[in-house]
């Protein structure tokens, strides 16, 4: 049963879809959220329909600003916000009467799996977490790739963006990707996914504010590895991603403590991860299995 629920983070309203298993409940619950841009009846809502054929009421959403949600400036990376709206939507979860809200998980794809960390990490009422081909941000990673110097200079960038914003100006936007040109996420693999009928929805929109970019390299969300336990925790990520690198993932999983698992999988592209198989099977099963153990 699926059914498209609405909630409030902050005084926004959310939109979702709540998956629920035909075998009778309470069952075990999962949040989901997913990669940087995304909208539910993407990425997150392939893994949570899958997720509630093997057992799991799953509810992906569109965070504040993206898809059906409200929230303004449309298209704009919000992290802290991201981190409230998953509060809400386990306060939806533990409101129904089909869910065991003694038994939550969270599940990120993409930079998604960065927030389910460092939000499964801070919420005592979930209880475990799943990455799938995940980002793991963090500014010392992002200064170390860019230069010191570099970090800088984007940085204030960003500020010059956002102080025109404050004197009034329009909000300032870029392409989410583009076969030639600017982009957020520029070169083929993006717009491979995004670009083409692959990832078409009709509530995705290929432009996200400059000021995106700010968010993505200054938050933190490595952090939530050194506060999980004693949580289990998975990394599911393919041994080559040119977007999510299989260094942040060994370091995420390196920083967590027990009881964790880390599974490779034979893809070659990051977005392998999001609706190609075998790597879709591949990683539901391993997070079914982990939180069969776990949760």
């Amino acid at each position: 049963m699926s059914e498209k629920v609405k909630f409030t983070a902050g005084g926004i309203t959310l939109v979702g879809d709540l998956r629920i298993p035909a075998a009778p409940g309470p069952h075990p619950a999962l949040v989901l959220t997913g990669p940087f841009t995304g909208t539910r009846d993407q990425v997150t809502g392939l893994y949570a329909a899958r997720l509630a054929e093997a057992g799991y009421a799953t509810l992906a959403f569109d965070h504040r600003n993206w898809g059906e949600s409200g929230g303004e400036p449309r298209n704009h990376e919000d992290a802290q916000g991201k981190l409230e709206d998953l509060r809400a939507a386990v306060s939806l979860l533990r409101s129904r009467p089909e869910v065991d809200g003694g038994r939550i998980g969270a599940v990120g794809i993409c930079l998604g799996g960065g927030y389910a960390l460092k939000f499964t990490a801070f919420d005592p009422r979930v209880k475990a977490f799943a990455g799938i081909a995940g980002a793991y941000n963090n500014p010392y990673g992002m200064r170390a790739g860019m230069s010191p110097s570099g970090y800088q200079e984007a940085l204030a960038s960003f500020t010059e963006v956002l102080e025109r914003q404050d004197g009034g100006g329009e909000v300032e936007y870029l392409p989410v990707v583009a076969e030639e040109g600017e982009a957020a996420m520029p070169g083929d693999e993006p717009f491979a996914y995004y670009g083409t009928s692959r990832g078409a929805s009709e509530h995705w929109r290929n432009e996200v504010t400059r000021a995106s970019v700010r968010e993505l390299i200054t938050v933190d969300n490595m952090t939530g590895a050194d506060f999980l336990s004693p949580k289990p925790g998975l990394i599911v990520h393919g041994v080559v991603d040119r977007f999510c690198s299989p260094e942040g993932a060994e370091e995420a999983y390196r920083r967590m403590d027990e009881p964790k698992r880390l599974v490779w999988l034979d893809a070659k592209l990051h977005i392998d991860l999001y609706d190609t198989e075998p790597h879709v099977t591949r990683a539901v099963e391993a997070v079914t299995a982990f939180f069969g153990e776990h949760l």
